[in-house]
C-alpha cells in the first residue's frame, strides 16, 4: 500500500531547482535514500514531503488523501520527521524528551499512560540509552542526543519516517546499529523508510530505494541496479569513482 505519495512535484529552494515533475512513492516496508552533493536540495524535499514547507508546483499524499488538508495531528501521527539537528531548548531528562513522541497520540491535557512510558523505556533501550532516563538532556553528547531524537520517534511510532541524516554525530557502532534498526522496522513491521546519507556505501548497504538530486531539477529513481551507475553517481558528486566488488556488497571509492 501506498503510504506517502508526491504527485508532479517541483520544489526550489533560492536559485537551486531541487526537483521538477517528481513523482515519488514511498511505500510500506521500503527503503529510500535522497542522494546528491551539499546544497542539492535533500533537506529541503524532505521538509516539503512532510509539508513543513509549500511545494512550487504539484501534490502531496498520505495514504490517498491530501496532505495540506489533513489535521496536523493526523500528519504528526502518521509521519515522523527528524531534522538535521535538533536541539532541546527546555531543560528536560531523557525519558521527559523521548516522551514527547507521545504528543501526537494525547489529548488536551491529558498525562502519558503507563504503556506511553513503557514504549518510551524500549525506544530508549533499541537506541542504547538505557540507564540514562533520569539525565538532563544538556549533558548529553552529539551522539547522544541524536540517538534521543531517534528514540524519541520510535516513541512516536508512526507509518512514515522521514530521516535528515540519521547517521549525523553517530560514531561506526551505532551507525550500523541505527541502520539495522531502520531496517528492521522496514522489514518486520512495514514502516517506510526515506532517509538522507551522505557515506554512499551505507547508502546502498542499508536501502532497496534510491532517488538521486542533481541540483539542475532533473532527477532519477529506483533500484541500486537501475540508477547508482559509474555515470550517474560521477555526475552526482562531481567526482570519479571506482567500484568494488566485495563479499560484504558493492563499495564505491572515490579515485
Amino acid at each position: 500500500m501506498t503510504a506517502l505519495r508526491a504527485r508532479q512535484l517541483s520544489v526550489s529552494i533560492g536559485p537551486v531547482q531541487v526537483c521538477e515533475s517528481l513523482d515519488l512513492e514511498i511505500r510500506s516496508g521500503e527503503r529510500w535514500c535522497i542522494l546528491g552533493r551539499n546544497g542539492a536540495g535533500k533537506t529541503t524535499l524532505l521538509h516539503t514531503l512532510c509539508g513543513l514547507r509549500r511545494a512550487d508546483q504539484g501534490d502531496i499524499f498520505l495514504n490517498d488523501n491530501p496532505l495540506h488538508a489533513l489535521p496536523r495531528k493526523t500528519v504528526a501521527q502518521s509521519i515522523g520527521v527528524l531534522l538535521q539537528d535538533h536541539g532541546n531548548p527546555f531543560p528536560a531528562t531523557v525519558m521527559e524528551s523521548a516522551l514527547v513522541g507521545r504528543h501526537p497520540w494525547l489529548g488536551a491535557l491529558q498525562w502519558e499512560s503507563d504503556n506511553d512510558r513503557a514504549r518510551a523505556a524500549e525506544a530508549l533501550h533499541e537506541t542504547g540509552l538505557s540507564g540514562m532516563e533520569a539525565r538532563m538532556t544538556d549533558t548529553l553528547s552529539g551522539g547522544e542526543q541524536r540517538r534521543l531524537d531517534l528514540a524519541t520517534l520510535l516513541t512516536q511510532n508512526p507509518q512514515i519516517y522521514l530521516l535528515d541524516e540519521p547517521t549525523n554525530h553517530l560514531d561506526l557502532h551505532y551507525q550500523v546499529s541505527i541502520l539495522n534498526l531502520l531496517r528492521k522496522l522496514a522489514g518486520e513491521y512495514g514502516r517506510g523508510i526515506c532517509m538522507t546519507l551522505h557515506d554512499i556505501n551505507m547508502a546502498v548497504r542499508y536501502c532497496n530505494r534510491f532517488l538521486l538530486l542533481f541540483g539542475d531539477g532533473e532527477t532519477d529513481l529506483g533500484t541500486s541496479e537501475n540508477v547508482l551507475t559509474p555515470t550517474n553517481l560521477e555526475r552526482l558528486y562531481g567526482h570519479k569513482l571506482r567500484f568494488i566488488d566485495t563479499p560484504e556488497g558493492p563499495v564505491w571509492l572515490p579515485k
